[in-house]
């Protein structure tokens, strides 16, 4: 390895792929004694058009996204990592993970899925793993 790394973001989104994601990203952390970064963006152009129900889905998602997110803290916990944290944020995910976050928090790699859970999304405007893989400031791995 020529690299090591100190600061590991794994996208996460409740995906079978994220979650082959999540698994690698705590072995690679474990083994360069990285801090790991959870983050979970919630895409707010797929909850809704309406004020109302845009306010009532978001709280919803917020609530399943935290809680999801303390199981994962426990499980990489469990699987031998001290440093965890998790970054739950709402907007683009293509941006937030490719640039927002990497930057503000200086990750030097991104893990995350080959897909993920917005095929709608994807068919639309593109897979996110692809703008990631070409945006990054950093190396990206892409898990399948």
């Amino acid at each position: 390895m020529l690299t090591a790394y100190n600061k590991i973001l794994v996208a996460i989104d409740g995906s079978v792929q994220s979650e082959k994601a999540f698994k690698e990203s705590v072995e690679i952390a474990k083994r360069n004694h990285a801090k790991l970064y959870l983050t979970w963006i919630i895409n707010d152009i797929e909850l809704t058009t309406s004020a109302y129900s845009f306010a009532k889905l978001l709280t919803e998602e917020q609530e399943f996204v935290e809680d999801f997110m303390a199981k994962k803290v426990k499980e990489a916990k469990e699987l031998g990592l001290e440093e965890i944290e998790t970054i739950i944020e709402i907007g683009s995910p293509k941006r937030k993970i490719s640039v927002d976050v990497p930057n503000e928090y200086d990750i030097d790699l991104i893990i995350m899925g080959s897909t993920g859970k917005g095929a709608i999304t994807q068919a639309l405007v593109g897979s996110t793993t692809s703008y990631v893989v070409n945006h990054a400031p950093c190396n990206v791995l892409v898990v399948k």
